[in-house]
């Protein structure tokens, strides 16, 4: 569910710690933490916080998209899909989708496409989904990454969740 400044009043109580302090907090957290096993639950809980718009603005102001973005150069594979789950959560939004833009994001989601993570192939096609348009467009839809989809598109017996992102993608931006 969705929320707004009521429910998050609601929710928080009258000794709870704001969102935006929350927020702040788990930030910090990750940047302090050395275990890995640590900063992959840090980023799985701020990739769900990334699914309500209501969150957008706190993660621009504490720069959790290009944490996410740093995620997915990672070589733990927990912390890519936990990455590339956090953009695929927020990119909808036009002025996250600017700032993965803007920090060199797409490429980044690209490379998640060859992953040997289910969950991280998922969510690079989602994002690429939304993070297409017509600035991105020539870049995402490269021949390779066409030939990419195109693959995942025919793999519906192998899995379904893939090939379905995939002809979405495909419908909405190439064989239209």
């Amino acid at each position: 569910m969705f929320t707004n400044d009521e429910r998050q009043a609601e929710r928080t109580g009258k000794y709870g710690t704001p969102r935006l302090q929350y927020l702040q907090e788990l930030v910090t957290e990750f940047q302090k933490a050395t275990k890995e096993d640590l900063k992959e639950r840090i980023v799985a809980n701020l990739a769900n916080f990334a699914y309500d718009p209501y969150n957008y603005s706190f993660l621009r102001q504490l720069n959790v998209l290009e944490l996410f973005l740093d995620c997915i150069t990672e070589p733990n594979e927990k912390l890519v899909e936990f990455g590339i789950g956090g953009i695929c959560n927020s990119c909808i939004e036009p002025a996250n989708a600017a700032v993965i833009m803007q920090s060199g994001g797409i490429p980044l989601v690209i490379q998640c496409l060859s992953s040997p993570v289910r969950n991280t192939v998922s969510y690079a096609l989602g994002a690429l989904y939304y993070l297409c348009n017509a600035s991105t467009q020539e870049e995402i839809l490269s021949p390779e990454v066409v030939r990419i989809i195109r693959e995942y598109s025919a793999a519906e017996t192998v899995n379904s969740s893939f090939s379905n992102m995939a002809k979405a993608l495909l419908d909405k931006y190439v064989d239209h």
